[in-house]
């Protein structure tokens, strides 16, 4: 049986995430970000779920999903998947828009699977510098050139538009990031922001992609891997950022990061920024 090496790199310069792994196997249940996820397979076949819509990612074809696309997908055949990957959160993507179109606009990715040679190409060069740890201007440099290319062939912008109760949105999501080890329910943070469970539904998920459980549940994840980054074992990482049990925790967790929480502390604790992490399991 294949195990599968998993490589980990914050970037702390650019403010994204990189990932690569190898010999997985590993299924990923229906589930969705509150980022950008770009992706390169490069061995192994993925039978793939995305909005409602089915593909199948070949070796050498890239993933593009925008913040909120609903996606899962299997491994096809015997062969494990060698992916490549990348995450780019929301205000992350808007600085680089603003670089590549003056305005703070949003890409949205139709499809979600691409065969493109040349961007394949420019994609793997860009992650070895962001696992090289290479200089602050080469990877600008090469995370520019990319998405001027990825966009303009594959993307169209949206405005950032201003949401339906914006201000109460911003109060919702300014109470989670204070209280998130908390017990939250619906209706403790409709009565906090004024609004009616439907008409806070619809803003919150307007306005930021994700509905409020999803940024509770991205908030609880984030708060979680700091800790977990520092040593703190799983279990009291789940009970110190609000999560119900450790099972409850462990399933959030790898399905948002794709590793479970045990291991991701074992790839990153006590490193610098920046650094590259890795571990054979």
């Amino acid at each position: 049986m294949e195990h599968p090496d998993k490589t980990v790199a914050a970037d702390h310069d650019l403010h994204i995430e990189a990932y690569h792994f190898q010999g997985l196997s590993q299924p990923f249940p229906l589930h969705f970000h509150a980022h950008y996820v770009l992706g390169l397979a490069e061995r192994g076949t993925r039978c793939l779920s995305c909005k409602r819509q089915e593909a199948t990612l070949h070796p050498g074809e890239l993933l593009l999903l925008n913040p909120g696309d609903s996606h899962a997908c299997t491994q096809c055949g015997d062969e494990p998947l060698d992916y490549r990957s990348v995450n780019i959160p929301i205000e992350t993507m808007l600085d680089l828009s603003m670089e590549l179109t003056g305005s703070r606009t949003l890409p949205v990715f139709s499809a979600a699977v691409i065969g493109d040679q040349e961007i394949a190409c420019q994609f793997r060069a860009f992650h070895e510098l962001l696992l090289n740890g290479a200089s602050r201007f080469a990877k600008e440099e090469s995370l520019f050139l990319l998405m001027a290319n990825l966009t303009e062939r594959y993307a169209q912008f949206q405005p950032a538009a201003l949401p339906e109760c914006r201000t109460e949105v911003e109060h919702a999501c300014a109470y989670m990031d204070r209280h998130f080890m908390e017990r939250i329910t619906l209706d403790q943070l409709c009565r906090r922001v004024g609004l009616s469970k439907s008409t806070l539904l619809r803003s919150f998920t307007q306005a930021r992609g994700i509905t409020p459980y999803r940024y509770l549940e991205t908030v609880r994840v984030s708060a979680a891997k700091a800790l977990l980054e520092q040593g703190v074992p799983p279990l009291e990482a789940a009970m110190r950022t609000g999560f119900s049990d450790q099972s409850h925790f462990t399933n959030h967790f790898t399905s948002f990061i794709g590793l479970p929480p045990g291991l991701y502390r074992d790839i990153l604790q006590g490193r610098g920024k920046g650094e590259q992490h890795g571990l054979s399991t």
